[in-house]
């Protein structure tokens, strides 16, 4: 089902990517010299769909940077979460070996074998143990 609805929306998406790449395939330059604008000292000349996908990829990844710089508090909470949890399983592993290194070993009563007033004792009929 997943990847159904992943196909749902990747295939029309790329569908409208295609198309807007072979629409505007026109090249314009961009400069990023703001000073001097009819022969700017650094520019470059691209297809201006493929300016507005650089740029699109690149908001993408400076907002999944600000999210994650805004998540390191969580991060690091749950990082000492963990390590507390891991403390805690550890000294609870400790304290269920002291208990039972602790605790008098209890002896096993024999079964007995033979017969009793209502039959075999510790066998029902089929002879299955109880």
């Amino acid at each position: 089902m997943r990847k159904f609805l992943t196909a749902l929306i990747v295939i029309p998406l790329g569908l409208i990517l295609v198309t807007f790449a072979v629409a505007n395939r026109h090249f314009v330059t961009v400069s990023f010299d703001p000073f001097i604008s009819e022969d700017p000292s650094f520019s470059a000349t691209m297809p201006l769909f493929l300016l507005l996908i650089l740029v699109a990829a690149l908001g993408v990844v400076a907002g999944g940077c600000a999210v994650w710089f805004g998540q390191r508090r969580w991060r690091r909470a749950a990082r000492r979460h963990e390590a507390d949890a891991r403390a805690a399983r550890g000294e609870l592993t400790d304290l269920r070996a002291h208990v039972a290194a602790a605790r008098p070993e209890t002896q096993r009563l024999p079964v007995a074998s033979g017969v009793g007033l209502y039959g075999p004792i510790g066998r029902d009929k089929q002879r299955a143990t109880l």
